[in-house]
């Protein structure tokens, strides 16, 4: 057999080979754990996108706490309709502690009946700089929401403050009596309703703002407790009809103070379930003055008690402090302070009125709201009409009836008056004890004494109704 010899030339080829092969296995291994790298696209953005622009978010508060209601959609334009925004800013208020909802300065913010609910976290705030309009139009408000405008319902610890205003615009509303003007629209509502309205609350703060116009009473309290009303003013004109001011109804526990109120009704009206009020430094009238009631209407239980009215100024109003019943009533008032009162062209500055009635006729009736326990003192000023008028119950008398420092006068003097009654104070079937200065003279013999033993005649009658007002009881 042929030995074939090797060569330097084949040693280099046969290395040659090798090292090919190598470089082969290593590209193919590489190519197994190679990524592609694929360059991102532009992504395509809409017209009304801007390209930097940030995903969207929540509404925002503007700093930590406060949501301007601007934030939330509201246009504040006067038309378009910001009761969303509204309801929205005060939802994200209400729940943290000390959540305020702004309404900025120079705007009209056009709100429908909307209600603002708790609980929220403690004190929260209302801001009100600009403007809330109601609607306008009254076919505009649904059936449902006629009771009132602005309705806060379980709210505690809450405040309502600023230099703005609440334009109930009632103007439309006020005339609905008119056969006119219910021949003209074609939906006529049932009610009217209340501009401000705070339902089964608590530690509520109203201050500094104006309510306006409203539809029927301005401001609004029920089945409240711990009330404090400073510095507002109300005001509608002086023929809108029932138009209270400020209106408290089973509410406990009330300052209302240093405020202007002008209207068609009572600047302040206290009914039914309503004790430990105080109310002074206020301006009223035109309007209706300081009413305790009306009480007792279709035989049904009244329980007022615990109430103070002093430095007050009232002029060009139908009255001046006065507390008016039903006839049928039933109930208790009592423990009622009238003092320090300015009065000026006021028809009747004082007045107790057991035969209230406001149609043309009512039933006569011989049950009637016990009243007791009520002082009058330092009432000095000016009158149109005559200057006392206590008409109480003939079955139930009102009693300790206090006429202190009154002195009143008619405004265009005496001769001014029609008649010569209108010149004396008129009472009936009431006890008390009067102390001078009194002008005119009448007052000082117009309330009838009780016996050495302090016993007034039906005394029990009105014993016995004090158990329908148990709370009232110490």
């Amino acid at each position: 057999m042929k030995i074939i010899k090797s060569s330097p030339l084949l040693a280099m080829l046969i290395g040659f080979i090798i090292i090919a092969a190598a470089i082969s296995t290593i590209s193919v291994e590489g190519r197994k754990h190679h990524v592609k790298r694929i360059k991102p696209k532009h992504r395509r953005h809409s017209k009304d996108t801007p390209i930097d622009s940030p995903a969207p978010a929540p509404y925002p508060s503007t700093h930590d706490g406060v949501f301007d209601i601007l934030s939330f959609g509201a246009k504040g334009d006067g038309v378009s309709d910001d009761s969303k925004a509204l309801v929205g800013a005060w939802k994200a208020a209400c729940k943290v502690v000390g959540g305020k909802v702004e309404i900025p300065a120079g705007k009209e913010f056009m709100v429908k009946a909307v209600t603002l609910q708790g609980p929220c976290k403690e004190e929260t705030v209302l801001q009100i700089e600009g403007t809330l309009l109601a609607p306008a139009k009254i076919g505009s408000w649904p059936k449902s929401s006629l009771f009132q405008w602005l309705n806060f319902k379980w709210v505690s610890h809450v405040t309502l403050q600023g230099s703005g205003t609440l334009d109930a615009r009632g103007y439309n509303w006020w005339n609905l009596d008119n056969y006119q003007t219910q021949k003209r629209n074609k939906y006529i509502p049932p009610m009217k309703p209340t501009a401000l309205r705070f339902y089964s609350s608590g530690n509520v703060t109203v201050r500094d703002i104006s309510i306006v116009n409203s539809p029927l009473c301005h401001l609004k309290f029920d089945d409240s407790d711990g009330v404090k009303v400073n510095n507002i003013t109300i005001s509608s004109p002086e023929n809108s009809p029932n138009t209270d001011g400020i209106h408290l109804q089973n509410t406990r526990n009330v300052e209302i103070q240093h405020s202007n109120i002008a209207c068609g009704d009572d600047c302040v009206s206290i009914q039914t379930g309503s004790s430990n009020v105080h109310i002074h430094h206020i301006s009223c009238g035109p309007g209706h003055g300081i009413s305790i009631g009306s009480l007792g209407k279709d035989e049904t239980v009244a329980c007022v008690s615990d109430i103070i009215v002093e430095d007050i100024s009232i002029q060009n109003t139908l009255a001046g402090v006065r507390i008016k019943t039903w006839q049928g009533g039933l109930g208790v008032v009592k423990n009622l302070t009238f003092s320090n009162i300015q009065v000026k062209d006021v028809q009747v500055p004082i007045v107790i009125d057991q035969y209230y009635c406001d149609k043309s006729k009512c039933k006569n009736q011989t049950g009637a709201v016990s009243i007791s326990d009520v002082k009058y003192n330092n009432i000095v000023g000016s009158f149109t009409a005559q200057p006392v008028r206590i008409a109480c119950s003939n079955n139930v008398p009102c009693m300790d009836v206090d006429l202190m420092d009154i002195r009143l006068r008619p405004s265009g003097g005496i001769r001014g008056l029609q008649t010569h009654q209108q010149q004396h104070a008129l009472c009936w079937n009431s006890y008390g004890k009067t102390q001078g200065p009194l002008v005119p003279s009448s007052i000082g013999y117009c309330l009838k004494k009780s016996n050495i033993d302090g016993y007034y005649p039906k005394r029990f009658i009105a014993s016995s109704q004090e158990k329908l007002c148990p709370l009232q009881n110490p």
